[in-house]
């Protein structure tokens, strides 16, 4: 390293002379670096200077340069002192020399291949120079080369020791590192996890609990609708009739003598006779069952059974004592979901609905009792009952805002009932004669009539005259032009509610009934004829 620029005084209290400056006491140091000097046994003279053109060296000097560095020579006491021995040492050729008289042979003042300083024993004795307070490196390589296999490296300091050469960590530590690294890796990226997914709140309350269920009682009042449907449900049934190539379901419900009322459009499909029914009872016993009679006009059937399995029979109520606001409740199989079971109230009566199936023959006009309990394909056929449990209608038909894709669409709180009444009387005829009769008065409606109320037409159509001769309408007075506004105080919208409001009529009750004719309204009684019987299925 470079030396500032001193005087020789202060060269000489270090000891030293810095590099580049001539020494004082006749030496040749004047060279721009620092060369490693020569050793020399103490108390001989330096050699005469060697040609070292053609070897190698650690700077173009002699021997004596290094001395001019070092101070005197060694045998010799700078200060004044007396000398001290000290161990003897190898010069640059390898060669073991006699112990030197002073420590300053070596420029450290330590022993051959011992890194640690000594002090001279005892201190510094008589006027022995205290040691350098600012001592620095004379260049690089001013010390000897390294011997193999001896000490390590001088730990700098004076009167120091020697510094042992530390090693690298061996391979089992460095496996054992790397266990826990990847150990503690491995847990801060749970505790990790755990901070991200844990809940973003501290409403967790591992001693939570809501207690166990209150007790009660499964029982209930036979009013409520609990109580209607566990006293209807057993005496309701659904159907599944396969036709070949087509096949339906709907609902039915057991009456007296273990016989099933559902409707026409349920069982149209199965051939008279055939055992193409299948019936299941609600404890999930089946058994087949054939057609007895059907109506289409009325939209009603009756089939037998093969067994009933000790099924109760059902109650059948008055429809003429229904009143609108009136609870009901309606069971059946809506979409084959045997059993189920909806409420709601009468939202109207008399209402014109065509029954049947659409785009069929068998298509007809009847007044129904509106409900808004929900009633859905597969409810065809079953009870619509009241409080009682008792049978005021037989579900039949539901108004749709439009059919789904490839079937009927569901409820939208308009349901239609068959009223009891009416569904008695033809399940009796059914069941006695095999048909049911048709209701009549014996006239022809005008159909391009766009007034209020129905005008009975005034032409022949296909032979057919606008009042039957000697029919009910005739020999009530009335005449072809007359328009009829009222039946029994409704009043009439069109011809289809006339035709639903007669057939929901059994032959020979009367009707009152308010006409107009020449600006005049006046009023009659007709009773209720029946039409020609018709063959139906009946069993042979």
């Amino acid at each position: 390293m470079t030396d500032e620029n001193r005087g020789h005084e202060a060269d000489d209290a270090e000891g030293r002379t810095p590099s580049g400056q001539p020494d004082g006491r006749g030496g040749a140091g004047a060279t721009s670096e620092f060369s490693r000097p020569e050793f020399l046994p103490a108390g001989q003279p330096p050699p005469p200077p060697v040609d070292r053109s053609h070897a190698p060296s650690h700077g173009p000097q002699g021997y004596g340069e290094g001395w001019s560095q070092l101070g005197e020579p060694p045998g010799r006491a700078r200060w004044g002192g007396q000398e001290q021995e000290g161990p003897g040492y190898e010069d640059w050729t390898g060669r073991q020399a006699p112990p030197p008289a002073s420590g300053w042979g070596d420029p450290s003042g330590r022993t051959h291949r011992d890194t640690a300083i000594f002090a001279t024993p005892g201190g510094l004795p008589g006027n022995q120079p205290p040691p350098p307070s600012r001592a620095q490196g004379l260049g690089p390589g001013w010390a000897p080369p390294p011997v193999p296999g001896g000490p390590g490296p001088y730990d700098g300091t004076f009167g120091g020791r020697a510094v042992t050469e530390r090693r690298g960590p061996r391979t089992g530590t460095l496996a054992v590192l790397a266990v826990l690294i990847a150990l503690l890796a491995s847990a801060a990226g749970s505790f990790g996890t755990y901070l991200l997914t844990r809940p973003g709140n501290s409403d967790l309350d591992p001693s939570y609990r809501l207690g166990t269920a209150p007790s009660g009682s499964n029982s209930r009042a036979p009013e409520s609708i609990a109580g209607v449907a566990s006293k209807v449900l057993p005496s309701v049934v659904s159907l599944s009739v396969n036709a070949g190539t087509s096949s339906s379901t709907g609902s039915g419900f057991l009456i007296k003598g273990g016989y099933i009322v559902t409707n026409n459009h349920v069982v149209a499909g199965a051939e008279p006779n055939n055992s193409q029914i299948q019936i299941q009872f609600s404890n999930r016993k089946s058994t087949s069952a054939h057609v007895v009679g059907r109506d289409p006009e009325s939209d009603l059937a009756v089939v037998k059974p093969d067994e009933t399995f000790g099924a109760p029979e059902i109650a059948l109520g008055n429809s003429d004592n229904v009143v609108v606001g009136d609870p009901v409740v309606a069971i059946g199989s809506p979409l084959g979901l045997t059993g189920t079971v909806t409420s709601g109230i009468v939202s109207a009566l008399n209402r014109p609905v065509q029954a049947g199936e659409e785009n069929s023959t068998d298509t007809t006009w009847l007044s129904a009792i509106q409900t808004d309990a929900a009633i859905n394909p597969g409810n065809s056929g079953g009870p619509l009952v009241n409080a009682a449990g008792e049978v005021i209608g037989v579900n039949s038909a539901i108004a749709t805002l439009g059919r789904s894709l490839g079937g009927q669409s569901g409820s939208i709180g308009l349901g239609f009932a068959i009223p009891v009444n009416h569904a008695r009387r033809v399940a009796e005829e059914l069941i006695t004669t095999g048909s049911a009769k048709k209701s009549r008065i014996g006239i022809t409606i005008d159909q391009s009539y766009q007034g209020t109320g129905v005008r009975i037409d005034t032409e022949v159509r296909s032979g057919t005259q606008p009042i039957e001769p000697k029919g009910p309408a005739d020999n009530a007075g009335l005449k072809p032009g007359d328009i009829i506004v009222e039946i029994n105080g409704t009043v009439l919208q069109d011809g289809y509610e006339l035709i639903a409001l007669i057939r929901n009529k059994a032959p020979g009750e009367k009707l009152t009934v308010k006409f107009q004719r020449g600006g005049q309204e006046k009023t009659t009684v007709v009773t209720i004829g029946a039409a020609s019987p018709q063959p139906t299925p009946s069993p042979s």
